[in-house]
């Protein structure tokens, strides 16, 4: 059973149980006090009753229905009910029988509605279990002997391979529909199918200068421009959208648009964070092989593989070395004392452990550090021997042919067997890795329990294997490095006998994202216990399926999704169906989504006509870069303010998904700072003819349409009107003034910022 996270009257030490928060409880404590409760004159006549009640009823019901959560084979939600100390400390029986929160969970009157598995418990057993409570809540014996769980890293079992993540790809084909002229690709067919169970239809296919628009921005992440709208909307070609799609995947600002992405996965950033926030000046390398290796459309497990292990699998290619920035991204302290060698390095290896499992995974296998993991079946065994795999793995700084024209040029990699990467604390004797991995009590390096060997996590290893399977047979001359990183690679891209189902599923969930808005699975770093479940299970897995079996290429996998007739469709609103589907969740429409900091950006520097499409180098930190947003220099300490109003990511961890904010200061933004104002004087001078040819001009540009008759009439005077005050302030050229305002007004519009 798991206890409620919402019972409001809770204290607050039980709402941190309930979260998950508190710390574990598993070292024996002195008995707690009882809760209040009725008691009677005669005690031990009450704990006599309480405990017949026990043994008769209660024991069996918590033994059989709960207990395999809550101090059998795991400790959900940290509730332990093996014996009474644990119970009471977790608070759930607190007021007494009726009005605990424990009641409350198994008369389903909150959630999460316990037992979660299984059907509710009878209504005899309910009133044992709050009769018992009122009793003083006795144990003969605990249920389970406490040591033996405290000590246990129990395997994964069949049981634990069942949840619907950790299942083989399941090949189901393209259901039956009512409408199947509506599908323009499989995939419509899954959508259309769970919109017919729920007795809604989906919108019509969106115009064509909506298309286009939508499609630039998700693909290359810059607005089309004038001509090429007109030439799509112009264009009576049966598959003009279909060309114009192959044009953009095509495009080398596709693959700034799509690193980007990965690149909150990734955490990357370019210097190593804390106080002193040392830059990482070769680092920018790793940034320039995401652009590369999306462009160049490499297959997702090879892209994967070489940031876990490029220099293993591939050591001759620049690439291949560059793409191992993934694993040393993370921040880093690099003045440290004696006394935090140690620990300063495990915490290193769990950085690259935990960004490994949510990047690649989707599990936050980084809990299972200090303890097994509370919800996802991840034993703590399991952790060390992915930490192990990277015990020897260090940032270093090496010359490859990587600069322009394959001139030779310094890269950041992490690897093993090269020179370490100097920092201040190496005066002082750190070693930056130590010859053995040990697993760790509680994460304490002062805890040690014996040596890690690597290895893979079990629940997601099938078929009889073990570690051994992916293990890299190794040469006399390729001795430099261990290899236990290419197994790995292997194991992971495994879709047979190892995570390669999974592996597959996240890619595919994250790609799909990307072009709605919102996963298939709404927690994309998340497909354990705790995440969302899929709202269409069958597709995501026809999808994984789909790249898997076309060699694992991401392009045609975006190209099917970006054709689709759920992709095409309008976005108009509608209440009635709205009534059924508030959220959109089953994409009954396309739902208008705000761009993120860096297509915004780039999109006023866009219009303005000052955008330089350079591509790769190192990046900078001037706000006033004219490049795209990617090349902002990312300095932990130093973040970019423009781009941080736009919810840019903080680059510590992870970032499956960015949260959108909507503020004053992103208004101001555009209004009142520099660069708005610089863009709207580069738009303005684009601008030519008269005041209506201008308006025109202006809602081509930055809209992608002509503006209606009203949105001219309205336009219009506002430049006239305009231009007279500027001209009564003594302004030199008023006309010029006043269509800076305007651009600067039609660029501070939602329809700017919005993918429609």
């Amino acid at each position: 059973m798991t206890t409620s996270p919402a019972r409001r009257s809770a204290p607050s030490a039980l709402i941190l149980v309930i979260v998950g928060l508190a710390a574990a409880n598993d070292d024996a404590k002195p008995l707690p006090p009882p809760p209040p409760t009725p008691i009677a004159a005669d005690h031990a006549a009450t704990m006599q009753q309480g405990l017949a009640l026990f043994k008769e009823k209660v024991r069996p019901v918590l033994v059989a229905r709960c207990l395999d959560c809550h101090g059998g084979k795991a400790i959900k939600a940290d509730f332990n009910l093996s014996d009474r100390a644990t119970l009471v400390a977790s608070g759930v029986i607190e007021g007494g029988g009726k009005a605990s929160p424990l009641y409350a969970l198994i008369t389903h009157a909150e959630e999460p509605h316990m037992p979660s598995k299984g059907p509710k418990l009878p209504a005899d057993a309910i009133d044992a279990i709050a009769r018992w409570i009122d009793l003083g809540a006795p144990y003969d014996k605990p249920l389970v002997d406490r040591q033996a769980v405290a000590k246990k890293s129990a395997a994964p079992t069949d049981e634990d391979r069942q949840f619907w993540s950790f299942q083989p790809l399941h090949d189901a084909p393209p259901p039956t529909v009512k409408n199947p002229s509506w599908a323009r690709t499989p995939i419509d067919r899954f959508i259309l199918a769970a919109l017919d169970a729920k007795g809604i239809a989906p919108n019509p296919q969106a115009d064509r200068r909506t298309l286009i628009r939508r499609v630039s921005f998700d693909l290359v992440g810059l607005p089309p421009v004038p001509e090429d709208v007109d030439a799509f909307v112009s264009d009576p070609a049966p598959d003009a959208y279909e060309r114009l799609v192959d044009r953009l995947l095509a495009s080398p600002h596709y693959g700034e648009r799509w690193a980007r992405h990965w690149m909150d996965v990734a955490r990357f950033a370019e210097s190593h964070g804390y106080e002193q926030d040392y830059d990482r000046p070769f680092a920018y390398h790793y940034r320039d092989f995401l652009i590369r290796a999306s462009n160049n459309d490499l297959p997702y497990d090879d892209f994967l593989a070489w940031q876990i292990a490029g220099d293993e699998l591939a050591p001759g290619d620049p690439n291949a070395l560059a793409a191992t920035g993934f694993l040393g991204a993370g921040a880093f302290p690099t003045q440290l004392t004696e006394l935090e060698f140690e620990s300063a390095r495990y915490n290193e290896l769990d950085d690259m452990t935990s960004t490994t499992g949510s990047a690649f995974l989707g599990l936050s296998v980084g809990c299972a550090r200090c303890h097994d993991h509370k919800y996802d079946p991840i034993p703590s065994a399991d952790y060390y021997r992915l930490v192990a795999t990277f015990a020897s793995t260090i940032r270093s700084e090496i010359d490859l042919p990587a600069g322009p024209g394959g001139k030779p040029a310094k890269v950041q990699v992490t690897a093993e067997g090269f020179p370490h990467t100097k920092h201040h604390a190496d005066d002082r004797g750190f070693p930056h890795f130590y010859p053995k991995t040990y697993v760790l009590n509680r994460g304490d390096v002062n805890q040690k329990q014996g040596e890690a060997a690597p290895g893979v996590l079990r629940v997601l290893t099938r078929g009889g294997k073990d570690a051994d399977a992916w293990k890299v047979a190794t040469t006399s001359s390729s001795n430099r490095t261990s290899f236990r990183r290419a197994a790995l690679a292997g194991w992971l891209t495994d879709t047979e006998f190892g995570a390669g189902h999974l592996t597959a599923r996240v890619i595919v969930n994250r790609l799909w994202q990307h072009h709605f808005g919102r996963g298939i699975v709404a927690s994309p770093n998340d497909f354990g216990f705790q995440g969302d479940r899929p709202t269409h299970p069958e597709l995501l897995d026809a999808l994984a399926l789909d790249l898997v079996g076309h060699g694992w290429a991401l392009k045609r996998l975006q190209r099917l999704i970006v054709t689709s007739a759920v992709y095409t469709q309008a976005s108009t609103y509608d209440d009635s169906r709205a009534k059924v589907d508030r959220e959109n969740a089953f994409l009954w429409r396309y739902a208008p989504r705000r761009l993120e900091a860096e297509p915004i950006r780039d999109a006023l520097l866009a219009a303005s006509g000052r955008l330089d499409r350079s591509m790769f180098g190192p990046g900078t930190l001037d706000p006033n870069m004219a490049r795209r947003s990617i090349y902002f220099f990312i300095k932990r300490s130093q973040l970019i303010p423009t781009m941080m109003l736009l919810d840019w990511p903080e680059h510590l961890v992870s970032i499956g998904r960015r949260g959108t904010t909507t503020t004053a200061p992103q208004a101001l933004l555009f209004m009142n700072s520099p660069l708005g104002r610089s863009c709207a004087e580069g738009l303005a001078g684009r601008l030519r003819g008269p005041a209506s040819d201008a308006v025109n001009d202006g809602y081509r540009i930055s809209f992608g349409r002509a503006p209606t008759v009203d949105e001219t009439r309205i336009a219009t005077e506002f430049l006239t009107s305009q231009a007279a005050i500027h001209r009564r302030a003594g302004d030199t050229d008023p006309e010029r003034a006043a269509r800076i305002d305007f651009c600067q007004a039609i660029m501070s519009m939602s329809e700017f910022i919005y993918v429609p």
